[in-house]
């Protein structure tokens, strides 16, 4: 995963996940996805797909970008709700995957600083605090 993302920056010269899946000719969209859905990724007739909540913030956005583009690159072909309801495979550790993937991608070529708390460098990064669990010091 390390690799990938180190890959995607330096071929792009951002780690903004919009730019990013533009590049790549994922399409974007924004709807209302309810209270509990904050992201999509989905293929239909070749074409691939982000859809994120249009209620969520900015970070979030970003975040949930980030998120779906890791299921682009690292599980493409699988389809989570076939997952949960037909098979014995953990769907959770894929999204877990795709929090450690967008944590990774966002927090690339950043530090804390001396003093400053984890949750202070989430913040200053515009990455969700509730993500801290899939930071590694080698992010």
């Amino acid at each position: 995963m390390d690799k990938l993302i180190h890959t995607l920056t330096r071929k792009y010269k951002t780690n903004n996940p919009f730019t990013i899946a533009e590049h790549l000719g994922i399409h974007i969209r924004f709807a209302d996805l309810g209270e509990h859905t904050r992201g999509i990724y989905y293929s239909k007739l070749r074409r691939r797909f982000i859809v994120i909540n249009s209620r969520l913030n900015s970070h979030w956005q970003r975040f949930i970008c980030a998120h779906e583009l890791a299921h682009d690159r690292l599980h493409r072909g699988l389809n989570r709700f076939f997952l949960d309801k037909y098979s014995f495979s953990n769907a959770n550790k894929y999204e877990r995957q795709a929090n450690r993937f967008a944590v990774q991608l966002i927090l690339i070529n950043t530090n804390i600083h001396s003093g400053e708390t984890i949750e202070d460098f989430f913040l200053k990064n515009g990455v969700p605090t509730e993500m801290i669990k899939y930071y590694t010091r080698n992010s």
